[in-house]
């Protein structure tokens, strides 16, 4: 599973597995989880950077509408892995 780091303005890094990332309205998601564990906490990140940045910015997604419609494509994806995997 790959990592990132994600350092937050105002605190210390965090280490963040990817477990899924999506393409919604021309804006990239990513679906992180802050250990391999089975109850892990999971988080849907949005990369708010700009196209002469080096690297990504992401924030963490908090309007409830955007988190829904994000939310149902990784849930409709997460099933779909777990279809493949029987």
């Amino acid at each position: 599973m790959e990592k990132i780091t994600f350092c937050p303005e105002d605190g210390e890094a965090v280490e963040f597995f990817v477990l899924e990332q999506t393409r919604l309205g021309g804006v990239d998601y990513i679906l992180v989880t802050d250990s391999e564990d089975d109850d892990a906490e999971a988080l849907i990140l949005k990369d708010v950077s700009a196209p002469e940045d080096e690297e990504a910015i992401y924030s963490i997604v908090d309007d409830d509408k955007e988190m829904d419609a994000v939310a149902a494509i990784f849930t409709d994806m997460l099933e779909d892995i777990e279809l493949e995997k029987e």
